[in-house]
């Protein structure tokens, strides 16, 4: 029988698309204002694998990441997806989004992304929130899977994981004395 134990904290990770500099601003302002100081920002990048999000928010959208000092417990995620959803809402007109974000977390061995669509892959976690299995950790470098994103699963965007969860490996260490 194995012991029943506490995983390890977590690096939480944003993911923010838009079309608005102005709107990515007060997005990352409002996350900060709720999770904290911000470690991490990521330069924006296309958001051009896929036209999912167009009908909704128009053209031109970019994708920004941002991570966050404190490490959090991996079963926050739940809370964490519904209040993101909830500033999703405070930022949209006419029933539109104009801001998707998209909350998930980095860990040693994996990036987990929260959703409200169940899938085979996206085991429910409680509370209308599934959690997407993204990218597993292996040999050195993230990979993707058979379902993941197109962007995530780009050399571009595994790069920036991989120097997340170096400095996530460094912030449990230093948390561990």
């Amino acid at each position: 029988m194995g012991v029943i134990g506490v995983p390890k904290p977590v690096k939480l990770i944003m993911s923010l698309i838009t079309s608005d500099d102005l709107l990515l601003r007060q997005g990352v302002e409002k996350l900060r204002g709720r999770y904290g100081e911000i470690d991490f920002e990521s330069d924006t990048l296309p958001f051009d694998c896929t036209d999912y999000y167009t009908p909704e928010m128009g053209e031109g959208l970019f994708r920004h990441f941002v991570t966050f000092h404190s490490l959090i417990p991996r079963e926050s995620l739940v809370m964490i997806k519904r209040n993101t959803n909830e500033i999703e809402e405070q930022f949209s007109v006419n029933g539109k989004r104009r801001i998707n974000i998209d909350p998930g977390y980095i860990c040693a061995e994996h990036l987990i992304l929260a959703t409200t669509k169940g899938y085979t892959h996206r085991p429910y976690l409680g509370g209308g929130i599934y959690a997407d299995l993204t990218l597993m950790y292996r040999d050195g470098e993230f990979w993707p899977l058979e379902w993941t994103y197109p962007d995530y699963a780009s050399p571009t965007v595994r790069k920036v994981f991989e120097g997340v969860r170096k400095q996530y490996l460094q912030e449990l260490k230093e948390e561990s004395g």
